[in-house]
């Protein structure tokens, strides 16, 4: 890996920046004072010190997002906020990305990442990840509705979904609206809401609670997020 990237990605700096780390003398490798922004090294075997301070590689990052309302599920786009707008500058560095996508008006877990792999694995749509969503929606849902999600629903367009768990919670007859939760295993464009259309209803809120073996952190306020712990990891590439 070159010298620049590596102290790049590990919050030094834009490759700008290391650069002129690298010029001023203030970057050694194995203790010796390197000038060359292009070196190969080995984060794995070679010592890297920047101004005496170790440089700890890390070559993925994986992030846990409360998204919130009104921001974009994607890295960058020239209207909105985008989910990458919130991170920390060194974080950015290491050019994560969200792992599918929330609608804009969505809120809850998004998972950030740079790994590409983990990505396929939960986005692929033959390895049936399962997306459990708390919701808001208009009108008293009943066991007609439950029935209706456990054989799947024809949306708008004529697609038809696989099998999905919809879980009553609440209800309020004076204002029309049910609490309730779903359980899918898809991710098609605006699903949710199209399948509570599919039964003539529409959704109020609608909040992403877990993904695969990963649950919201309750601690997380809307707008934060926090690294992933290697279990979680390990048990999100496990699935």
């Amino acid at each position: 890996m070159r010298l620049d990237k590596l102290l790049a990605h590990s919050g030094f700096g834009t490759r700008k920046q290391v650069k002129q780390l690298i010029k001023d003398q203030l970057v050694e490798v194995n203790g010796q004072v390197t000038k060359k922004h292009g070196d190969k090294v080995d984060p794995d075997s070679d010592t890297i010190t920047v101004s005496g301070v170790p440089v700890h590689y890390q070559e993925f990052i994986y992030l846990m997002l409360n998204k919130p309302q009104g921001v974009i599920s994607a890295t960058q786009d020239d209207f909105h906020e985008t989910v990458v707008d919130l991170l920390e500058p060194n974080d950015i560095l290491q050019d994560p990305h969200p792992v599918g996508r929330l609608d804009i008006d969505t809120e809850g877990l998004l998972i950030l990442t740079n790994d590409g792999k983990l990505t396929h694995l939960l986005t692929s749509p033959n390895r049936d990840v399962e997306k459990v969503y708390g919701a808001v929606v208009e009108g008293l849902i009943g066991e007609e509705e439950v029935a209706k999600f456990a054989s799947g629903l024809t949306l708008d367009d004529g697609y038809q979904t696989k099998p999905a768990q919809l879980e009553i919670l609440d209800q309020d007859p004076e204002n029309n609206l049910t609490q309730v939760q779903v359980t899918l295993t898809e991710g098609k464009f605006h699903q949710v809401k199209r399948m509570f259309q599919a039964v003539d209803s529409q959704v109020i809120s609608l909040k992403r609670l877990a993904m695969g073996s990963l649950t919201l952190d309750p601690g997380l306020e809307a707008g934060s997020y926090r690294e992933l712990t290697q279990a979680e990891v390990d048990q999100l590439k496990a699935e």
